[in-house]
Protein backbone atom coordinates (compact mmCIF):
# COMPACT_ATOMS: atom_id res chain seq x y z
CA UNK A 1 0.00 0.00 0.00
CA UNK A 2 0.61 3.30 -0.37
CA UNK A 3 1.98 5.03 2.83
CA UNK A 4 -0.88 6.66 4.85
CA UNK A 5 0.99 10.08 5.07
CA UNK A 6 1.03 10.49 1.07
CA UNK A 7 -1.07 13.56 1.61
CA UNK A 8 -0.59 16.63 -0.73
CA UNK A 9 0.71 18.55 2.81
CA UNK A 10 3.30 15.82 2.79
CA UNK A 11 4.46 16.64 -0.60
CA UNK A 12 4.42 20.10 0.35
CA UNK A 13 6.80 19.71 3.48
CA UNK A 14 9.13 17.43 1.01
CA UNK A 15 9.51 19.73 -1.74
CA UNK A 16 10.17 22.34 0.64
CA UNK A 17 13.11 20.34 2.66
CA UNK A 18 14.47 19.64 -0.78
CA UNK A 19 14.57 23.52 -2.15
CA UNK A 20 16.22 24.25 1.75
CA UNK A 21 18.81 21.46 0.77
CA UNK A 22 19.20 22.40 -3.21
CA UNK A 23 18.21 25.54 -3.67
CA UNK A 24 15.58 26.78 -6.30
CA UNK A 25 14.04 23.39 -8.20
CA UNK A 26 14.10 24.90 -12.11
CA UNK A 27 13.90 22.69 -15.06
CA UNK A 28 16.46 22.31 -17.29
CA UNK A 29 16.47 25.41 -20.26
CA UNK A 30 13.38 24.55 -22.49
CA UNK A 31 14.01 23.12 -25.84
CA UNK A 32 11.98 22.81 -28.73
CA UNK A 33 9.65 19.89 -28.22
CA UNK A 34 10.45 17.49 -30.92
CA UNK A 35 14.46 18.49 -30.19
CA UNK A 36 13.44 17.40 -26.50
CA UNK A 37 11.59 14.15 -27.81
CA UNK A 38 14.17 13.15 -29.68
CA UNK A 39 16.83 13.56 -26.89
CA UNK A 40 14.77 11.92 -24.31
CA UNK A 41 14.94 8.98 -26.85
CA UNK A 42 18.01 8.96 -26.93
CA UNK A 43 18.83 9.43 -22.83
CA UNK A 44 16.81 5.70 -22.19
CA UNK A 45 19.25 3.63 -20.45
CA UNK A 46 22.31 5.95 -20.64
CA UNK A 47 23.52 9.38 -19.29
CA UNK A 48 22.85 12.74 -19.98
CA UNK A 49 26.08 12.99 -21.02
CA UNK A 50 26.20 10.38 -23.41
CA UNK A 51 22.89 11.32 -25.04
CA UNK A 52 23.53 15.02 -25.45
CA UNK A 53 26.94 13.51 -27.15
CA UNK A 54 24.65 11.32 -29.82
CA UNK A 55 22.44 14.04 -30.21
CA UNK A 56 24.86 16.33 -31.61
CA UNK A 57 26.69 14.01 -33.80
CA UNK A 58 22.81 13.05 -34.64
CA UNK A 59 22.13 16.45 -35.64
CA UNK A 60 25.73 16.97 -37.29
CA UNK A 61 25.54 14.36 -39.43
CA UNK A 62 22.30 15.26 -40.65
CA UNK A 63 21.39 18.82 -40.07
CA UNK A 64 17.30 19.02 -40.58
CA UNK A 65 15.04 15.53 -39.51
CA UNK A 66 14.20 15.04 -43.23
CA UNK A 67 17.60 14.01 -43.39
CA UNK A 68 17.69 11.92 -40.37
CA UNK A 69 14.18 10.10 -42.45
CA UNK A 70 15.90 10.01 -45.22
CA UNK A 71 19.48 8.38 -44.36
CA UNK A 72 20.00 4.54 -43.63
CA UNK A 73 19.21 3.09 -40.85
CA UNK A 74 22.53 1.69 -39.95
CA UNK A 75 23.76 5.22 -40.68
CA UNK A 76 21.51 7.04 -38.22
CA UNK A 77 22.62 4.15 -35.90
CA UNK A 78 26.43 4.59 -35.78
CA UNK A 79 25.55 8.66 -35.48
CA UNK A 80 23.93 7.54 -32.26
CA UNK A 81 26.15 5.01 -31.73
CA UNK A 82 27.74 6.78 -28.18
CA UNK A 83 24.15 7.28 -26.65
CA UNK A 84 23.72 3.20 -26.13
CA UNK A 85 20.86 0.96 -27.83
CA UNK A 86 21.52 2.64 -30.99
CA UNK A 87 19.94 -0.21 -32.91
CA UNK A 88 17.03 -0.29 -31.58
CA UNK A 89 16.92 3.73 -31.31
CA UNK A 90 17.80 4.42 -34.73
CA UNK A 91 14.45 3.29 -36.32
CA UNK A 92 12.41 4.54 -33.26
CA UNK A 93 13.42 7.92 -34.00
CA UNK A 94 13.08 7.88 -37.81
CA UNK A 95 9.58 6.09 -37.26
CA UNK A 96 8.86 9.26 -34.72
CA UNK A 97 9.70 11.75 -37.00
CA UNK A 98 8.01 10.25 -40.08
CA UNK A 99 4.56 10.01 -38.10
CA UNK A 100 5.44 13.54 -37.06
CA UNK A 101 5.71 14.98 -40.70
CA UNK A 102 2.36 12.52 -41.83
CA UNK A 103 0.44 14.14 -39.02
CA UNK A 104 1.69 17.88 -39.06
CA UNK A 105 3.11 18.49 -42.74
CA UNK A 106 6.33 19.39 -41.13
CA UNK A 107 8.59 18.28 -38.45
CA UNK A 108 7.51 20.59 -36.23
CA UNK A 109 5.51 19.96 -32.72
CA UNK A 110 5.23 23.75 -32.11
CA UNK A 111 0.65 22.67 -32.44
CA UNK A 112 1.24 21.27 -28.78
CA UNK A 113 1.72 24.52 -26.90
CA UNK A 114 -1.76 25.20 -27.97
CA UNK A 115 -3.43 22.37 -26.96
CA UNK A 116 -4.47 21.41 -23.27
CA UNK A 117 -2.11 18.81 -20.71
CA UNK A 118 -4.46 15.84 -21.51
CA UNK A 119 -4.70 16.27 -25.36
CA UNK A 120 -0.93 16.71 -25.56
CA UNK A 121 -0.11 14.52 -23.55
CA UNK A 122 -2.07 11.77 -25.59
CA UNK A 123 -0.75 13.18 -28.92
CA UNK A 124 2.80 12.47 -27.73
CA UNK A 125 1.76 9.02 -25.82
CA UNK A 126 0.48 8.04 -29.20
CA UNK A 127 3.81 8.36 -31.40
CA UNK A 128 5.62 5.17 -31.89
CA UNK A 129 7.89 4.19 -28.64
CA UNK A 130 6.31 7.30 -26.74
CA UNK A 131 6.09 6.53 -23.20
CA UNK A 132 4.55 8.08 -20.07
CA UNK A 133 7.96 9.48 -18.65
CA UNK A 134 8.93 10.93 -22.27
CA UNK A 135 5.73 12.76 -22.58
CA UNK A 136 5.92 14.22 -19.42
CA UNK A 137 9.74 15.82 -20.10
CA UNK A 138 8.41 17.58 -23.17
CA UNK A 139 5.22 18.65 -21.51
CA UNK A 140 7.26 19.84 -18.55
CA UNK A 141 10.64 20.83 -19.70
CA UNK A 142 9.33 22.14 -23.64
CA UNK A 143 5.64 23.22 -23.01
CA UNK A 144 6.09 24.40 -19.57
CA UNK A 145 3.78 22.61 -18.45
CA UNK A 146 3.23 21.17 -14.39
CA UNK A 147 3.90 17.15 -14.78
CA UNK A 148 6.58 14.74 -13.19
CA UNK A 149 8.65 12.44 -15.25
CA UNK A 150 9.17 9.47 -13.76
CA UNK A 151 12.77 8.25 -14.45
CA UNK A 152 14.38 6.01 -12.40
CA UNK A 153 15.81 8.07 -9.68
CA UNK A 154 12.27 9.64 -9.54
CA UNK A 155 10.67 5.97 -9.33
CA UNK A 156 13.06 4.68 -6.44
CA UNK A 157 12.58 7.48 -4.33
CA UNK A 158 9.25 7.99 -4.96
CA UNK A 159 9.03 4.15 -3.49
CA UNK A 160 11.27 4.66 -0.62
CA UNK A 161 9.02 7.90 0.32
CA UNK A 162 5.63 6.02 0.38
CA UNK A 163 4.01 8.15 -2.41
CA UNK A 164 3.48 4.92 -4.47
CA UNK A 165 3.66 1.54 -3.73
CA UNK A 166 6.77 -0.25 -3.16
CA UNK A 167 5.79 -2.33 -6.06
CA UNK A 168 4.37 0.39 -8.52
CA UNK A 169 5.61 0.34 -12.05
CA UNK A 170 7.11 3.77 -13.35
CA UNK A 171 3.81 3.72 -15.59
CA UNK A 172 1.77 3.27 -12.16
CA UNK A 173 3.94 5.70 -10.50
CA UNK A 174 3.39 8.25 -13.20
CA UNK A 175 -0.75 8.25 -12.79
CA UNK A 176 -0.42 8.06 -8.80
CA UNK A 177 2.13 11.23 -8.45
CA UNK A 178 -0.02 13.05 -10.97
CA UNK A 179 -2.99 12.63 -9.15
CA UNK A 180 -1.13 13.10 -5.72
CA UNK A 181 1.46 16.07 -6.43
CA UNK A 182 -0.42 19.69 -6.18
CA UNK A 183 -0.35 21.97 -8.97
CA UNK A 184 2.02 23.77 -9.45
CA UNK A 185 4.67 21.64 -7.72
CA UNK A 186 5.25 18.71 -10.31
CA UNK A 187 7.98 19.72 -11.74
CA UNK A 188 10.01 21.18 -8.75
CA UNK A 189 9.39 17.98 -7.14
CA UNK A 190 10.72 16.06 -10.07
CA UNK A 191 13.75 18.08 -10.12
CA UNK A 192 14.17 17.60 -6.61
CA UNK A 193 13.37 14.04 -6.69
CA UNK A 194 16.39 13.42 -9.46
CA UNK A 195 19.03 16.11 -7.20
CA UNK A 196 18.43 13.72 -4.38
CA UNK A 197 18.10 10.79 -6.60
CA UNK A 198 21.66 11.04 -7.82
CA UNK A 199 23.41 12.39 -4.55
CA UNK A 200 21.64 10.89 -1.91
CA UNK A 201 19.26 8.19 -2.16
CA UNK A 202 21.01 6.16 -4.38
CA UNK A 203 20.74 2.30 -5.33
CA UNK A 204 21.01 0.36 -4.04
CA UNK A 205 21.74 1.70 -0.89
CA UNK A 206 20.70 5.67 0.07
CA UNK A 207 22.77 7.48 2.54
CA UNK A 208 19.92 8.20 4.75
CA UNK A 209 21.85 10.02 7.37
CA UNK A 210 22.12 12.63 4.84
CA UNK A 211 18.95 12.89 4.11
CA UNK A 212 16.84 16.15 4.90
CA UNK A 213 13.75 13.77 4.35
CA UNK A 214 14.80 10.99 6.72
CA UNK A 215 12.32 11.69 9.27
CA UNK A 216 9.52 11.75 6.44
CA UNK A 217 11.10 9.06 4.65
CA UNK A 218 9.06 5.35 6.26
CA UNK A 219 12.58 3.64 4.37
CA UNK A 220 15.19 5.32 6.28
CA UNK A 221 14.56 3.36 9.79
CA UNK A 222 15.45 0.28 7.90
CA UNK A 223 18.80 1.45 6.49
CA UNK A 224 19.95 3.44 9.72
CA UNK A 225 18.66 1.16 12.35
CA UNK A 226 20.15 -2.00 10.57
CA UNK A 227 23.03 -1.18 7.72
CA UNK A 228 23.61 -4.68 7.37
CA UNK A 229 19.67 -5.63 5.72
CA UNK A 230 20.69 -2.86 3.30
CA UNK A 231 20.91 -4.77 0.40
CA UNK A 232 17.93 -7.30 1.35
CA UNK A 233 15.91 -4.05 1.40
CA UNK A 234 16.30 -3.12 -1.46
CA UNK A 235 15.81 -6.24 -3.37
CA UNK A 236 12.43 -6.60 -1.44
CA UNK A 237 11.59 -3.22 -2.41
Amino acid sequence: MTDVNATPRRVRAIVRRLERRFGALVPPRAADPLDELILTVLSQHTSDVNADRAFASLRTSYPTWAAVVAAPEAAVADAIRSGGLANTKAPRIQAILQEVHDREGAYDLARLRALPDAEARAYLTSLPGIGPKTAAVVLSFSLGRDAIPVDTHVHRVARRLGLVPPKATAEQADRLLHELVPEGLRTRLHVGLIRLGREICKAPTPRCDLCPLKDLCPTAPLYLSFPSRRRAVDRSG
